[in-house]
């Protein structure tokens, strides 16, 4: 039987599966919906990940991911747009529905926030004809403050809605509830971002207390303190309906288990607290 309105990310089954046994597995429990990252579809190759895609009649609720724009030299920044052109016709390619941005935090000896910010925008403005050209939105994924530095100066919702606005058509967010769910200003910002039709991805996993690593100890939905439902009410609301897409890096725990029991695991929890 078909589940509705799930997204699996394949980040949550990396460590265990290649892109089509993810595919299968995804399958085998009436998942329809993924999201691949870059490497994932470069290790079938493009055409035969496109060819998986196009067979099983799946949607793509985003391929990660584009951006790290800042970089400490003119040629460095100039190789991220490089990257980024190549991951948004990869994009178009898979049919996507939105190339997510992880833009990028400070260059190297750089504590200059702000100037990595205008890097960011300045990077995205350059990649956003061809971005258009190809029909990919670019979802701008604000990432928990704990990121600035090194992963993504981009914050919170309302900065990224800002520079959604200053770029124009094309440009959308990616609401990733583990980076966004602290946020005091996170129901007005939703509600903002529902008005410009600016939500494209809907990310969701738990913030487990206490948190052991500040990348890789996401927790299943139902396992930690984030008001899941709370913040999907405002997403809908806001006039948002599409998959929420399952996102859980965990080295110490969801990475160890069997796939079949991670993703069944996710339907579980879907339907129970999500």
């Amino acid at each position: 039987m078909q589940v509705e309105g799930l997204s699996i990310n394949l980040a949550t089954i990396r460590e265990q599966c290649g892109f089509a046994e993810a595919v299968d597995l995804c399958l085998k429990y009436g998942i329809t919906a993924i999201a691949p990252w870059r490497d994932q579809v470069a290790a079938v190759g493009l055409d035969e990940a496109v060819r998986i895609v196009k067979s099983n009649g799946l949607k793509l609720t985003g391929l990660c991911r584009g951006g790290f724009f800042p970089a400490a030299d003119a040629a460095g920044r100039e190789k991220a747009i490089d990257d980024n052109r190549r991951a948004i016709d990869e994009a178009a390619a898979l049919g996507a529905d939105c190339l997510v941005l992880v833009v990028g935090g400070l260059p190297g000896g750089s504590k200059n926030i702000d100037a990595a910010r205008r890097m960011v925008e300045d990077g995205i403005a350059t990649v956003l004809r061809h971005a258009r050209a190809a029909s990919v939105p670019l979802a701008i994924e604000p990432l928990h403050p704990m990121y600035a530095a090194d992963r993504a100066c981009v914050n919170t919702l309302g900065q990224a809605l800002d520079m959604c606005e200053a770029l124009g058509p094309g440009v959308g967010v990616a609401i990733d509830v583990y980076h966004v769910w602290w946020d005091p200003d996170l129901a007005n910002q939703i509600a903002r971002a529902g008005e410009k039709k600016a939500i494209l991805a809907h990310h969701i996993c738990d913030w487990l207390v206490p948190t052991r690593d500040m990348l890789t100890d996401r927790g299943m939905m139902g396992d930690g303190v984030i008001d899941l439902k709370g913040i999907r009410r405002r997403i809908e609301a806001a006039g948002f309906y599409g998959a929420q897409e399952v996102e859980i890096f965990s080295a110490e725990n969801w990475w160890k288990r069997p796939a079949e029991e991670v993703i069944a695991t996710c339907v579980e929890r879907y339907r129970s607290c999500c």
